[in-house]
């Protein structure tokens, strides 16, 4: 996803991420909640279309597709030759008949890579894997037009910190050592919501939705969460996404805001 140092590359997970994120519950739950802050209001707050659209480390493809289907003009960018082979067959099965591009480059260099400007960003499951986070958000900045949208995901430090206590990882928390190990989807720098925001803000971005991904599912018990039943657990991770204390410690993190 990224060239700095530090920065991760998904060739050798790229199957592996997709099984477990897009093809489990955890995906299911994303995507209702994009499918809400994003995909839904987006025809009221850019017209109908078609919009030039980025999607930056897109991974495997399925907000792409997506975005591809509703006749939008797609760039799917990624370090990852294994993510963009993935995002291709996803993108013809999601859209097909759609032309997307697809650009095999790391993020800090998509501002000539990729084009634009651009009408739509999305920034998803990326900064959190990058050394200088901040630095690939400004880069990618430039290229978003005046009243354009970025659509940005990340890791949650504080979701992480939760899940690592009820495991009894007392000891690596009090450490300030949170984050995964660097060997397999956890992210080893989890961000700060409260120092994302502030990027956004010092950016001159206005926010227009910041909803939880994940609030609650991952730490009920197995059994607990087999039992129940998915749409009901659906509309609660919903309903409680956009509420704090719960939004705090959701897993992920969704902003949607506008460039003046």
């Amino acid at each position: 996803m990224g060239e700095g140092q530090g920065d991760r590359n998904f060739d050798g997970l790229a199957r592996r991420f997709q099984r477990n994120i897009y093809g489990t519950l955890k995906g299911r739950i994303r995507l209702a909640v994009l499918e809400r802050d994003l995909l839904q209001p987006l025809p009221a707050l850019l017209g109908p279309g078609p919009l030039r659209v980025l999607d930056a480390g897109g991974g495997t493809g399925e907000l792409a597709g997506r975005l591809a289907a509703r006749g939008h003009d797609v760039t799917l960018c990624d370090i990852s030759g294994e993510m963009l082979a993935l995002a291709r067959r996803r993108c013809a099965e999601l859209a097909p008949g759609r032309p997307v591009r697809f650009v095999q480059a790391p993020l800090q260099a998509l501002p000539e890579a990729a084009g634009g400007p651009f009408d739509l960003i999305l920034l998803h499951a990326v900064l959190e894997w990058l050394a200088e986070p901040r630095a690939a958000l400004t880069g990618l900045l430039t290229r978003l037009r005046g009243g354009g949208l970025l659509s940005l995901l990340f890791y949650n430090r504080h979701g992480l910190v939760m899940k690592q206590l009820l495991h009894g990882q007392l000891a690596r928390v009090r450490a300030g050592a949170p984050g995964g190990r660097g060997r397999g989807l956890t992210p080893s720098r989890p961000l700060d919501p409260d120092e994302v925001l502030g990027w956004l803000a010092e950016a001159g971005l206005e926010r227009l939705a910041h909803s939880g991904v994940r609030c609650f599912t991952d730490y009920l018990p197995p059994d607990t969460r087999a039992a129940l039943d998915e749409q009901e657990l659906l509309d609660t991770e919903l309903w409680l996404g956009r509420q704090d204390p719960y939004r705090a410690i959701a897993r992920y993190q969704h902003v949607l805001a506008r460039r003046p």
